[in-house]
């Protein structure tokens, strides 16, 4: 009788592997090495993994050069490691002279026992390895069999996320909403930019006062005008009586020009005298109207390349960005893409007689693994009609309607991998220092200067 072949993920940061772990393959275990927190968040979108090993090196200058040839940094890799993908069984092979028998009080032994399912130590035996592993993939499998608890989440100004992205996100969204000033906000598409204006008008001097939203994409070239400024009874054909304009309708409060990128350009020029003068004149109408609001203006443009391809307006663009706000895209929001599944959860799923109670842990895996090209829209969508459509008690991945396969990652050119892998590492710094730059870039190893050079050119916000 063939056995089934088992799934086991080896998370490694060196070339080196020990000799014993290339026998599991003929012990029916599939063995798929990851060097990379990437790499291992690749894999989870195309494979199940109920178990693995996280290969400890001896830390020395030359066999430790991924984790900045420092113990401290390979730790702290580790650790997010297990943070971030806690629905495996993990299991630590560690180097003999640290294992917790000799060193009780070393950080490797604390990581052991908050974290791991088990440990062995270096050089490895392939019996009571094998006998680890079964044992961890079983119980793994068992605790699946079970929902996950679908625990509160944490939030601010009323929006869901404490990744290190987001709390920096909201330490700029206090300053701004203090000042009275206009706001550009800018963003993919998906990522939450009129919460963000919400958030800016409702603690703002002005939230006593009316937020008035228009979308200028959503609306013909010859009625923008109409729906901005107004215009009086008679002016053109079918203006059978007066109409006020949103711009004068937040009167006192804040106007929140969605998808400013979308404005025809005839338009910008309106905008862009009423910004300088703050009066408006509703079309058929000869009287200048006075006019006190804020602007927040949002888009999924990049404005820059816009004005430098003529189809936005250069003045207009320095009007708007007194103020600037990124919004993160959701990949890279770490744990914060589980809170607001769960929330999506929460929230469809509440008073309504529906077959899910919750997510697999596979399902969460996955998740948390998929890059979100539709970023929180996306996951919001696709949560709410995996609810309604599924027939499982604990939502699968396919209940999602995403193929797993779709999200190859591995797919990318080397610049790119590289810029991904500098943006993860300063962002785990930051987080790891409580955003203390002098001590990230002494992490780093490299100078103040540079690390801010890199935040900049990253588009992190710290």
């Amino acid at each position: 009788m063939t056995r089934e072949k088992r799934t086991l993920i080896l998370f490694q940061s060196s070339e080196y592997v020990e000799e014993h772990f290339k026998e599991l393959s003929e012990h029916h275990w599939d063995v798929y090495i990851a060097n990379t927190l990437q790499q291992v968040a690749q894999l989870l979108c195309q494979h199940t993994f109920h178990v693995g090993i996280c290969l400890v090196d001896k830390c020395t200058k030359s066999t430790c050069a991924s984790f900045m040839c420092c113990k401290k940094e390979q730790n702290s890799v580790i650790k997010e490691l297990f943070n971030s993908f806690s629905s495996i069984n993990w299991i630590m092979a560690l180097p003999n002279e640290s294992s917790p028998e000799r060193m009780p009080d070393s950080v490797e032994s604390g990581l052991i026992a908050e974290y791991c399912y088990d440990y062995v130590t270096l050089p490895v035996e392939i019996e009571p390895l094998l006998f680890s592993l079964g044992h961890a993939q079983g119980m793994n499998k068992l605790s699946r069999n079970f929902p996950k608890p679908i625990n509160h989440c944490p939030s601010t100004f009323g929006i869901i996320g404490d990744s290190p992205a987001m709390v920096g996100l909201f330490k700029l969204l206090q300053k701004v909403a203090n000042e009275d000033c206009s706001v550009l906000i800018q963003g993919e598409t998906g990522t939450g930019k009129e919460l963000i204006a919400n958030a800016v008008h409702n603690h703002s001097s002005r939230s006593e006062h009316p937020l008035i939203t228009i979308n200028c994409g959503a609306f013909p070239k010859e009625l923008i005008q109409s729906e901005l400024f107004g215009h009086e009874k008679g002016s053109f054909t079918g203006a059978q009586q007066r109409k006020i304009g949103r711009i004068e309708a937040a009167e006192g409060g804040t106007l929140f020009l969605d998808e400013i990128g979308d404005l025809p350009l005839d338009q910008q020029v309106n905008l862009l005298r009423f910004l300088e003068d703050r009066t408006i004149r509703r079309i058929g109408g000869s009287d200048s109207i006075p006019v006190n609001v804020r602007i927040i203006a949002a888009t999924h443009v990049d404005l820059k390349a816009a004005v430098q391809n003529k189809t936005f307006r250069e003045d207009l663009y320095y009007r708007l960005q007194v103020l600037q706000i990124e919004t993160p895209p959701l990949r890279t929001r770490g744990k914060d893409i589980e809170s607001l599944a769960c929330h999506f959860f929460n929230k469809f799923s509440a008073n309504n007689s529906y077959t899910a109670k919750g997510f697999q842990v596979e399902t969460l895996n996955f998740i948390n693994g998929y890059e979100w090209p539709g970023n929180v829209r996306e996951l919001m969508n696709c949560v709410r009609s995996a609810i309604v459509t599924s027939e499982h008690a604990l939502l699968t991945p396919e209940d999602l309607g995403i193929n797993r396969r779709s999200n190859n990652r591995v797919m990318q050119t080397l610049d790119e991998a590289r810029a991904i892998a500098d943006r993860n590492l300063i962002l785990a710094s930051l987080h790891h220092t409580g955003n203390n730059m002098s001590r990230a870039a002494d992490v780093l190893g490299i100078s103040r200067v540079s690390l801010y050079r890199l935040i900049d050119k990253h588009g992190i916000i710290a």
